[in-house]
């Protein structure tokens, strides 16, 4: 398989004056085009910081992450931003929507920062609505939807930038178990039309739905 996203010998030192926390310690993690990973830890593993590292929201102490053939090591902020938009989609547990803002504009804000022509902004952003099942809603603003359909909201801006990857973190954590598991057949409709899906969560029963999963243990991986 393809690797679609490589961590080489990635560490994280926190320094805090007189301490130094190490989140991370030489982790090397693979992940293959099309797979459905989910990245498992208790609080303190360093999931979330890993999570930041593979996403390029923070840079690594040492290592290097490659993503869809594009080492990104020394890149600059303005170049981790472009890449950041064109191949990773994001979904957070707090959903991370503009609240007086309609759904159809919530899903056209990534593609302003990209090379899509604004003609054609609205015509994707429908096509990914539609996708999550809202196309009902394109003029209600986010706060006025369930928690359900706002994570919905996020998966369709997520993806509406075709991007190589989607990183979900704690996607469900918000949500109660029926509409969680709406959100979680989402991600797995995706994944089985060729999307990779990388999910972050302590949840170990939330994790069985991967088809691998990434288990982190004190800033390294353990299994």
């Amino acid at each position: 398989m393809t690797p679609i996203l490589q961590a080489q010998n990635v560490s994280k030192i926190y320094d805090m004056g007189t301490t130094k926390i190490e989140a991370l310690l030489g982790v090397d993690i693979e992940i293959g085009r099309g797979e459905f990973v989910a990245i498992v830890g208790k609080s303190g593993s360093g999931k979330s910081t890993l999570m930041h590292i593979l996403g390029l929201l923070d840079t690594p102490t040492e290592g290097e992450v490659i993503l869809n053939g594009i080492n990104t090591k020394g890149m600059s902020e303005k170049q981790l931003a472009q890449v950041r938009n064109s191949e990773i989609g994001f979904v957070f547990q707090s959903f991370n929507l503009l609240q007086r803002t309609t759904v159809l504009d919530n899903v056209i804000l990534p593609l302003k920062y990209s090379s899509v022509p604004s003609s054609e902004w609205e015509k994707k952003a429908k096509e990914m609505i539609e996708i999550v099942g809202l196309q009902d809603r394109l003029k209600n603003k986010s706060n006025e939807l369930s928690g359900g359909q706002k994570q919905r909201v996020a998966i369709a801006r997520a993806m509406v930038n075709d991007p190589s990857m989607i990183l979900a973190d704690e996607p469900t954590g918000n949500l109660d178990t029926k509409t969680g598991e709406e959100i979680i057949n989402n991600f797995l409709k995706l994944n089985s039309q060729g999307k990779t899906i990388v999910l972050v969560t302590h949840d170990d029963e939330l994790a069985q739905i991967a088809q691998r999963k990434i288990i982190l243990k004190d800033g390294c991986v353990v299994k």
